[in-house]
């Protein structure tokens, strides 16, 4: 019971700095929720909340996504996507080489996004390679981890310039794989009880972690929250090197 409370507020938490941010919800969410409920309760779960908080922004800006670049995403995404997926079976059965890989792709997100926060420049460029190689690995860590984001991100940051553009066109995308990977759980049998009903309560968090998120937004300095996320990633990737 304690667990599945903390794994709620982590939430809860995760996707009110979502909604401040525009990002890192679910890698900010998933190492902590790892610890607390285990691999195949937390991906699930952070998954289909994901799909649900992607859905509430193309609500509001479906019309401002770019759809050449949406495609482009997908197009380039889903083979690193399909591989991902299947490197996680084989990683289902060595728990502990899961948590180490996911544990320092989280670190390594954090570490390179701050770099670039602080240096207010992409560290990865603009380059067209660059960019498909982003999207490739982005794709493969989506598909191993749900946590493929902020690669993703770091080419969408280049590619899509107007916010609005930027935040409908990503969500568009998360609606896409996150669907994807949705449908696989089910099939796998993924969503049980006990799972369905973190869900049902995740869902109705989400609903306030919106509501404060905007009102944070409104009143708090973005930058601040960019960093404390940057802060809270590096500790969460580090607990699951060091368990």
């Amino acid at each position: 019971m304690a667990q599945n409370l903390l794994f709620l507020l982590v939430v809860f938490l995760s996707n009110v700095v979502q909604c401040v941010t525009g990002f890192a919800g679910t890698v900010l969410a998933m190492p902590f929720s790892v610890l607390l409920v285990g691999t195949e309760t937390a991906r699930p779960v952070l998954n289909a909340v994901a799909i649900a908080a992607s859905v509430g922004v193309l609500l509001k800006t479906h019309r401002s996504v770019n759809k050449r670049e949406f495609l482009k995403i997908l197009a380039i995404t889903l083979p690193g996507m399909i591989v991902g997926s299947v490197l996680r079976g084989f990683l289902a059965t060595n728990g502990v080489l899961f948590m180490r890989l996911l544990g320092g792709l989280v670190v390594a997100f954090a570490v390179v996004n701050f770099i670039g926060f602080l240096r207010k420049k992409n560290i990865f460029g603009d380059g067209n390679a660059v960019g498909a190689g982003l999207l490739v690995l982005g794709g493969v860590a989506h598909g191993m981890f749900v946590c493929g984001g902020p690669l993703i991100v770091s080419y969408a940051s280049v590619r899509l310039k107007d916010t609005n553009e930027f935040r409908s066109t990503l969500s568009a995308v998360w609606v896409v794989l996150n669907t994807l990977l949705l449908v696989s759980d089910a099939v796998g049998g993924s969503f049980t009880p006990d799972c369905l009903k973190l869900l049902g309560l995740s869902l109705i968090l989400l609903i306030f972690s919106i509501i404060l998120g905007n009102k944070l937004a409104e009143k708090l300095s973005k930058n601040v929250f960019l960093v404390l996320t940057y802060v809270l990633m590096i500790i969460s990737g580090a607990a699951l090197l060091l368990k």
